[in-house]
């Protein structure tokens, strides 16, 4: 699996998706002309995310790139009952459970270096394939329900976009996605856990650098009533990629 090491400035890229967050939004998509219905959500994106991607490790390299040392929990806002859960990883218990994807979860997943293969499914549902893990994710926009009753490790994932405007006229815009529903995993490989009751929100914003690459920058939230004592805040970043390069559908590993 392949990921590129970034130099540009940690505190830019994490500037840029804050100042995202801050600028005025709209959710509702634009109508199809006036007195006519609104489009659907794809016909109504204010940004594509379409396309294959790959990584950028820009920061939590000792995190991401490699499995953090037993113990090693520095960053996360953790109680004291998940400091507890954490001291007692075991790999080996994961892997006999059949939990090698605990740390594959929607709140985790973006931390992987990776590459993300993103598609329409149809008109209301946007497609997230990732190679690490071989993870789905699914975008559900409107009033989607889950039918089915038992919790996963992606979660029942709905989304919105929200239009930047300029008076009536839209200029751009993000994705919003809220997660829930999801089965207690690990935010870390190392064991940090979250729990069946976790978060998750994220921000999806797309970034055009002087060279003409497209970045994709995820601001990842989240909240766990259990195991964390506040918000827990990060962001990844990834590059837009012309081909499939570099794909390579890997399944989860408790060790790795």
């Amino acid at each position: 699996m392949t990921c590129r090491i970034s130099k540009s400035p940690l505190g830019l890229t994490i500037a840029i998706a804050w100042m995202a967050l801050a600028l005025p939004l709209a959710a509702q998509p634009p109508g199809g002309g006036r007195g006519g219905p609104p489009m659907n959500p794809k016909a109504a994106a204010p940004i594509d995310l379409t396309g294959y991607w790959v990584s950028i490790v820009t920061e939590d390299w000792r995190y991401r790139m490699v499995t953090p040392a037993p113990g090693d929990y520095q960053s996360v806002p953790m109680t004291q009952a998940a400091v507890k859960i954490a001291d007692s990883w075991d790999p080996a218990k994961d892997e006999a459970a059949g939990d090698q994807c605990k740390s594959y979860g929607a709140p985790a997943i973006l931390r992987v270096p990776e590459h993300l293969h993103i598609t329409w499914q149809d008109d209301q549902t946007l497609s997230m394939e990732t190679d690490a893990g071989k993870q789905t994710r699914l975008f559900h926009f409107g009033n989607w329900k889950n039918p089915e009753s038992m919790p996963s490790i992606q979660g029942d994932s709905l989304a919105q976009w929200e239009i930047q405007r300029a008076g009536f006229r839209p200029v751009g815009g993000s994705l919003k996605v809220t997660t829930s529903h999801l089965k207690a995993g690990y935010l870390r490989k190392n064991g940090v856990p979250y729990s069946d009751n976790a978060g998750l929100v994220e921000y999806y914003d797309l970034v055009k650098e002087r060279n003409g690459d497209q970045l994709l920058v995820v601001t990842i939230v989240v909240t766990d009533p259990i195991y964390l004592r506040e918000p827990f805040i990060i962001s990844s970043h990834f590059k837009k990629q012309d081909g499939d390069a570099g794909w390579n559908p890997t399944a989860c590993s408790a060790r790795w």
